[in-house]
């Protein structure tokens, strides 16, 4: 008999795990694959590996422009490949380490609801055992999309799973969505020379971010030679050919795109399914799990965290719900997340890191506003350091000066995002950044600039 069972140990599942073993309740973690679930394993960590080997190799070839020569720069794939998966592998084992550490037992094997309080698991040899517990969390995370005509055969169509491991470089690679997964691998294979085509059904790339962001990661791409498809509605994928033949209709017409390999990367959906759901009446919508703030499903003691509930699919997230959760669960009295404050990035070059509102979202909502903004070309770090592209914006509520949103495109700006969110935690204004002294010379001071341009005050570079 356990306090708490935990299904899945993924940013949500392990720090859930984790915080319950620390306030006194013994815990167990039902997992079924690696320890860090697809985090850790597929998805956060190993891409950061992955992109920042290609970012070594655009130093050394740009090598000259810091004053010396390299010599010849030949990237090895299978190297690349296997730094990364070493890093993941690492990660899982600090995460098992931590898991032991505070005592939290892991139970491997497939987890289902068997009934209220508890949980069947179904080992790899079929064998089955019963766990009882009052608390029980799902965070069973998600896993890769696709579109309806265009199913992942893991050889044509890939996921990102199978754009971590590539065996070889394609010659030609076609990109369906250009959110956070698909930007990143357009950028990493076209750093490594493959010809990307990055094909995106709205507007604009990284469509959730504000349009001045979209825009300038749209003019960056397409100066590295990747070929970007906006406003792009895909019809049908033909993979019977020695090339997959992607007939995609844009404004101008329809047109059809050839690509050696389709990485799919238009979302991911929740792993509910077989989770023994519907016999105990959990309430779901779309396949997501309904919660209250604390994280509480329709069904008494049975509560659900991360990518299996209707909030950002982020890891941050997750581990925020859990904490919320857990504590709640243990007697304490947590504040409910602010979901409005949860900071995002884009790990491609330049990157890309928001919070709040988009300007366009300020419009909508009709309230009157202030834009600051200041670009990475009057920085002296960014300029010492080549990395000139990009800026930092902020919007502010004209009449209280409160920062209503905060959009980073640059060198590093997914380290300098932090400071804002917990400015936005605290209430802070656009004055209150403005007065805050920030250190010369670095690309953080870019903040305090775009606050001195909201109120057209002028400082220094």
């Amino acid at each position: 008999m356990y306090d708490i069972i935990i299904i899945g140990s993924g940013p949500g599942g392990y720090v859930a795990g984790i915080r319950a073993a620390q306030l006194g309740l013994k815990c167990a973690i039902v997992e079924k694959s690696e320890l860090g679930g697809v985090c850790l394993n597929w998805g956060c960590i190993p891409t950061k590996a992955l992109l920042k080997s290609v970012q070594a190799m655009h130093y050394a070839l740009h090598s000259a422009e810091y004053g010396f020569e390299a010599g010849e720069v030949v990237p090895d794939l299978s190297a690349i490949v296997s730094r990364s998966r070493g890093v993941a592998e690492s990660m899982s084992r600090g995460v098992d380490f931590l898991l032991r550490k505070n005592k939290v037992e892991v139970i491997r094997g497939t987890g289902r609801l068997s009934g209220k309080g508890r949980v069947e698991v179904v080992a790899d040899d079929g064998a089955k055992t019963l766990l009882e517990a009052p608390h029980i969390v799902i965070a069973t995370g998600s896993r890769p999309n696709s579109l309806p005509f265009a199913p992942i055969d893991g050889k044509k169509i890939i996921s990102y799973r199978q754009a971590l491991v590539p065996g070889s470089l394609p010659a030609s690679m076609a990109i369906i969505g250009s959110g956070a997964i698909g930007s990143e691998f357009a950028f990493f294979y076209r750093s490594l020379g493959v010809e990307v085509f990055l094909i995106e059904y709205l507007g604009s790339v990284v469509p959730l971010e504000d349009d001045d962001v979209s825009a300038q990661l749209s003019r960056s791409f397409r100066k590295m030679g990747i070929k970007v498809h906006t406003s792009a509605n895909v019809k049908s994928v033909d993979t019977s050919g020695d090339v997959c033949k992607i007939t995609v209709q844009t404004k101008k017409g329809e047109e059809v795109i050839e690509a050696q390999v389709v990485l799919s990367a238009v979302g991911v959906i929740p792993n509910t399914d077989n989770l023994g759901l519907e016999e105990l009446g959990v309430v779901t919508e779309r396949g997501r799990i309904k919660v209250d703030e604390y994280y509480r499903t329709s069904t008494d003691g049975l509560y659900a965290i991360g990518d299996v509930i209707p909030t950002p699919a982020l890891a941050h997230v997750a581990s925020a719900e859990a904490v919320c959760c857990i504590e709640k669960i243990a007697g304490l009295d947590p504040h409910p997340i602010n979901y409005e404050n949860i900071p995002a990035c884009t790990y491609t070059s330049p990157e890309i890191a928001s919070v709040g509102m988009t300007e366009r979202a300020v419009k909508e909502l009709g309230i009157e506003y202030s834009v600051g903004k200041f670009p990475f070309t009057a920085s002296g770090k960014a300029t010492a350091s080549g990395e000139r592209d990009g800026f930092v914006k902020l919007i502010a509520d004209k009449t209280s000066d409160q920062l209503l949103g905060a959009h980073l495109v640059g060198a590093n700006v997914t380290e300098m995002i932090s400071g804002i969110v917990v400015a936005r935690n605290l209430g802070a204004g656009i004055k209150d950044i403005l007065r805050s002294i920030h250190p010369h010379p670095t690309m953080s001071e870019a903040i305090m600039e775009a606050a001195a341009a909201v109120h057209s005050e002028s400082i220094h570079i």
